[in-house]
């Protein structure tokens, strides 16, 4: 399967070819979307769909960042705090999603523990795209390569999640 996937990826990106920052950012909007969507739903069959989809976003988007673009950033910047801060955060953004993965959405609680997460997402992408990319596409990185990574990998993960 992951095989598969790697030839579905590399055969769409030279056709179009994205910055890693459009990908993110691409990535960072359907989260949002997943979000509020949620707001609106009011089953529970609903809800715990839509969970199950943002939990799968943030856990390959948190995990090719980790991987693939906060290393070349950190290099690029020899940053010593917006990458570790980041870091730190997905450490949280983790944490968060393992309290509702997989779990029946049972009311309040289970409500509030997304609205703490999807604050917590604004939160981070926030910093992201207003200090770490903008420095991130003022170095030399080549930011088409980096896409073309982390779209590679991306697919690879989600086949992997089936």
């Amino acid at each position: 399967m992951t095989t598969t996937a790697k030839k579905t990826a590399v055969s769409v990106s030279p056709a179009k070819r994205q910055d890693a920052t459009t990908l993110l950012r691409a990535d960072h909007k359907l989260v949002d979307d997943l979000f509020a969507e949620y707001e609106k739903a009011r089953s529970a069959n609903k809800k715990k769909q839509l969970v199950a989809q943002i939990c799968t976003e943030l856990s390959v988007h948190a995990q090719v960042e980790e991987e693939i673009f906060y290393p070349a950033v950190k290099l690029a910047l020899k940053d010593k705090e917006l990458v570790p801060e980041a870091t730190v955060e997905h450490a949280t953004l983790k944490d968060l999603i393992a309290q509702v993965e997989g779990i029946e959405p049972d009311g309040e609680m289970f409500d509030a523990k997304i609205k703490v997460l999807a604050e917590y997402v604004k939160h981070h992408v926030k910093e992201e795209q207003n200090e770490m990319f903008p420095k991130a596409k003022s170095t030399d990185l080549d930011m088409k390569a980096l896409g073309d990574q982390l779209s590679e990998r991306k697919a690879e993960l989600m086949a992997a999640r089936g």
